[in-house]
């Protein structure tokens, strides 16, 4: 039997607890991005930064500009929309432009899991590409001029932002909403941009032979 006075000699003979550094966890982060990155080809997923560069440079030329996520984010906002349905008129509406921006956030998560951090800056991009459609559909909040669609053969389709924002007192700041949405959108392709590059070169760094 280990006496009283062992015991606390055991404690104090213990050691100290380490809090985790910044250090630790900026290594943490990206060595998961290493070991995801490791063995995956770079040369099969370069064009695919080179095509998420042009859809930003696309967006920031022409907000009206289309790419080719731009019907995917069409059918995601329209089923956002009955999704939120049974929540009430203002999250209904809320619920299509609210939908699309969450589906890329959604592929992020699904993403980690998957451990395939190439993946996971993609879904950034798509994020982005999403911001850029919601601010220019924002920023017709007081205009209403945008050619509005919907798959369910309405006579009267409902101007989302203008509803949300005339109900929310903010329909006279469309166009600084609209600039914040953005801004979001260009920091999202940054973020991709860069966090792609860095897969890339990793996966040069380790290169063997794989997908």
């Amino acid at each position: 039997m280990l006496s009283s006075h062992s015991m606390e000699d055991g404690w104090h003979n213990a050691p100290p607890l380490r809090r985790r550094s910044d250090s630790d966890r900026k290594s943490g982060a990206v060595g998961w991005i290493a070991a995801g990155c490791a063995g995956r080809n770079p040369w099969i997923r370069l064009p695919v930064v080179l095509w998420c560069a042009w859809m930003w440079k696309g967006h920031l030329a022409d907000p009206l500009g289309s790419d080719l996520v731009k019907g995917l984010n069409l059918g995601i906002h329209e089923l956002g929309h009955v999704l939120w349905s049974p929540f009430g008129q203002f999250l209904t509406i809320a619920g299509g432009s609210l939908t699309q921006c969450l589906a890329p956030l959604a592929g992020t998560a699904m993403f980690v899991r998957q451990k395939d951090p190439f993946a996971v800056f993609f879904s950034f991009a798509w994020l982005g590409t999403n911001l850029f459609d919601v601010a220019t559909y924002a920023a017709d909040a007081r205009s209403m001029e945008l050619p509005l669609v919907s798959p369910f053969g309405c006579d009267e389709v409902i101007h989302d932002w203008n509803f949300l924002l005339e109900h929310t007192g903010l329909l006279a700041r469309d166009q600084a909403i609209a600039s914040t949405l953005r801004l979001g959108g260009s920091l999202a392709f940054i973020a991709a941009l860069a966090g792609m590059a860095l897969c890339l070169r990793l996966m040069l760094r380790h290169r063997t032979p794989g997908p």
